[in-house]
């Protein structure tokens, strides 16, 4: 039985909303044998999907799996441009990484990459992201956007608002971002970005656009020696998040801005601050190779950070961690 036919008794049985289906009106559409229909059945099974048989009804889909599976992502994802084409992975090392490896190999703009699992999952600053199997957010999309190098940062910027705003809209939380890339709550890590760029002097070749989102970890899957402190949606909520839902909301929020990120720039820059809760704050902000204290005037076009310093000198920021003061 090819992979078709297995999507198409997936599409028949979301078709019939909830209704049975008989196993001779399946037989007859798909144009294979009855036992063939109850072998796919059980494999659907086998992926998490509930399926009810009734031997005077045919079956009825109950429920769908709690898996990032392409299908479940793309049935009624609204994008233009992101996720038209998804790859899936219960585990793999980085989503990143799997990532470059097809951008290199020819694979389109808006192509996601997402995973159940990562084993060497990558933060910022070379930093390990912690990646439980079946709970939480991994994937990195491929972009092609027709920019030169220099307008590439605010890419950040872009994936760090879509996050925030998923958030807000799928659990009325209302977060904060962290400059440069990550989405707290109530001061915990949510949420963590990882762009990567591949470039000539003029003009990119393909950023990928890594994405980490704790949506249903516990607290006993946190380990105890993270660097900062680090919430999950169903923590903060009391409650799961329906993991497939989250993603394609979130693929929406990032296809709309980026398909007007040539000349929106602006407008994703205005719409981050409205989540950024330390301007004109005293921070701290820890180098390599120094520590320093200013107060936050504002984030200039380029994304970096304009800090105020104690002897009046002004420092543009481009890297760093960003830690408030009293």
């Amino acid at each position: 039985m090819s992979a078709e036919s297995h999507a198409e008794i997936l599409r028949l049985l979301k078709e019939t909303a909830g209704g049975y289906l008989s196993s001779a009106r399946l037989s007859a559409q798909l144009g294979i044998s009855r036992a063939a229909i109850w072998k796919q059945i059980g494999v659907l099974r086998e992926q998490g999907y509930a399926i009810n048989a009734l031997p005077s009804k045919g079956y009825r889909l109950a429920a769908g799996p709690d898996r990032l599976f392409s299908e479940e992502i793309q049935d009624g994802l609204k994008a233009a441009i992101i996720g038209s084409e998804i790859v899936y992975f219960a585990e793999t090392d980085s989503t990143n990484h799997r990532a470059a490896l097809l951008a290199e190999g020819g694979a389109r703009d808006g192509t996601v990459i997402v995973a159940e699992a990562q084993s060497a999952g990558k933060g910022r600053l070379g930093r390990r992201w912690i990646s439980p199997a079946g709970v939480n957010l991994y994937l990195s999309i491929i972009l092609r956007p027709a920019i030169a190098p220099r307008s590439a940062p605010l890419l950040t910027f872009l994936s760090s608002l879509a996050t925030a705003r998923t958030i807000e809209l799928e659990t009325g939380l209302r977060p904060t971002v962290k400059w440069p890339n990550d989405v707290l709550l109530g001061g915990c890590k949510v949420a963590g970005l990882l762009n990567e760029m591949n470039a000539e002097t003029e003009r990119v070749n393909y950023v990928i656009l890594g994405i980490g989102v704790n949506l249903n970890m516990t607290q006993e899957q946190f380990p105890d020696d993270l660097r900062y402190p680090a919430t999950s949606l169903a923590l903060a909520l009391q409650h799961p998040v329906d993991r497939v839902r989250f993603c394609r909301r979130l693929l929406s929020e990032i296809d709309i801005l980026y398909r007007d990120y040539p000349t929106g720039q602006e407008a994703i820059l205005s719409g981050w601050l409205t989540y950024f809760d330390l301007l004109d704050k005293k921070v701290t902000i820890e180098e390599p190779s120094r520590s320093i204290v200013g107060i936050i005037t504002g984030i200039a076009a380029d994304g970096a950070l304009l800090l105020s310093l104690e002897n009046g000198d002004n420092e543009r920021i481009l890297a760093g961690d960003v830690r408030p003061l009293p």
